[in-house]
């Protein structure tokens, strides 16, 4: 994979760049930031940059190497990846999963994009409701791996993606990995939440924090890459947010985003109208949903209620909305306002915990939907 996969980043690039040609590349980093800000997609470009045949030549992947033959599929022997995995139906509670045992389907989605999300790896794994974890017999397979000398006689590279998902028990066992490396091993962790890794591994990884991707470059790639047009790009690239994911998911007819638009239209017709058997209906279907899917939905319902509350102030650059969201906020954000926004996102952070401590989805929801009856009516 090359440099020119990755979405902006610029500044990024340059630093771990600038790290390895002044010889002061750390054994293990830790790659922060926001999900679809191009974690992976950074990871996987200096991974092929460090083991590809020629780069102590280049700042890039030469792209013809033998190296660079088996790194178009990923497929490289000194590449191994580690990433959060379900347990089938039906397999033994005695067999210890590990990435082996999804590495087909992770290939598979890699080789369709590198900028990957936990919702689509769920998808591809099966996943239906299961939380996606990193346990120990993880740690046990990459001490196995990593012992090995190197195949190409360079460095051996370990991505880990999610880091945040190991168990207690693997992410000891890594630590003693991080603390003792293998000759040339190089980690790479990928991670959304560093909060819940221990600090004793904080402390002993290279922090690589990525922001957001600038607006202008996701409107750039949308144009070039995808063939938008500029004015539905720029539009798109707003909406975004500095995430490439959530911009692709912009230009799916069926994204997930136009369906949560048409729930919130729902609850909140509901209750202007004061409809409590239809709204008790609504609450069991969202009931219905996966608790990561609800969480999804929750912070979608956030970002519409801040939407609405600046689209009060008439001004264009302050609003961040898809044209089917700006339609229907044309009539609606009035019953957003200051009377009542500090409730409103008082409320969804409360539904956000209940739902995140697995309290019960029926009740958590009806209790939401009846408050809003009072919130929307008060404004």
């Amino acid at each position: 994979m090359s440099w020119s996969e990755v979405i902006g980043q610029e500044e990024a690039r340059q630093r771990l760049l600038r790290m390895e040609k002044e010889g002061r590349l750390p054994h293990a980093m830790l790659f922060c930031g926001p999900s679809g800000s191009g974690k992976m997609a950074l990871a996987l470009a200096f991974a092929s940059h460090l083991l590809c045949d020629e780069h102590d030549k280049v700042d890039d992947s030469c792209g013809h190497c033998a190296s660079c033959a088996m790194l178009k599929t990923f497929e490289h022997p000194d590449l191994h990846f580690s990433y959060p995995v379900i347990r089938p139906t039906g397999t033994s509670s005695e067999h210890k999963m590990t990435s082996d045992d999804f590495a087909k389907e992770w290939h598979e989605m890699l080789r369709n994009g590198s900028y990957i999300t936990i919702d689509g790896w769920l998808e591809a794994m099966g996943a239906a409701n299961q939380q996606a974890q990193i346990g120990v017999g993880e740690s046990d397979l990459l001490l196995k791996k990593l012992s090995l000398k190197s195949s190409q006689g360079g460095y051996k590279v370990c991505l880990i993606w999610l880091p945040e998902r190991m168990n207690a028990e693997c992410a000891n066992k890594l630590l003693k990995l991080l603390e003792e490396p293998p000759l040339q091993t190089v980690f790479m962790m990928i991670c959304e939440a560093p909060e819940q890794l221990l600090d004793t591994i904080r402390s002993r990884t290279q922090r690589i924090d990525i922001k957001r991707i600038d607006t202008a470059a996701i409107e750039q790639a949308l144009v070039t890459q995808r063939n938008i047009e500029l004015e539905a790009a720029r539009r798109i690239a707003r909406v975004a947010n500095g995430s490439w994911t959530k911009a692709l998911e912009q230009l799916n007819a069926d994204n997930e985003n136009r369906q949560f638009l048409e729930v919130f239209i729902s609850l909140m017709r509901l209750a202007y109208m004061r409809n409590i058997k239809e709204l008790k209906k609504w609450s069991e279907m969202v009931a219905g949903y996966g608790r990561e899917r609800q969480i999804r939905l929750l912070h979608y319902f956030a970002r519409m209620m801040r939407e609405n509350f600046m689209y009060n102030f008439g001004n264009p650059e302050l609003t961040y909305m898809t044209s089917e969201e700006e339609n229907f906020s044309k009539n609606f954000a009035r019953f957003v306002n200051e009377r009542n926004i500090i409730e409103l996102s008082d409320l969804l952070n409360l539904t956000i915990r209940d739902i995140g401590q697995n309290a019960n989805a029926k009740i958590v929801f009806f209790d939401f939907a009846i408050k809003m009856i009072m919130y929307i009516k008060n404004a």
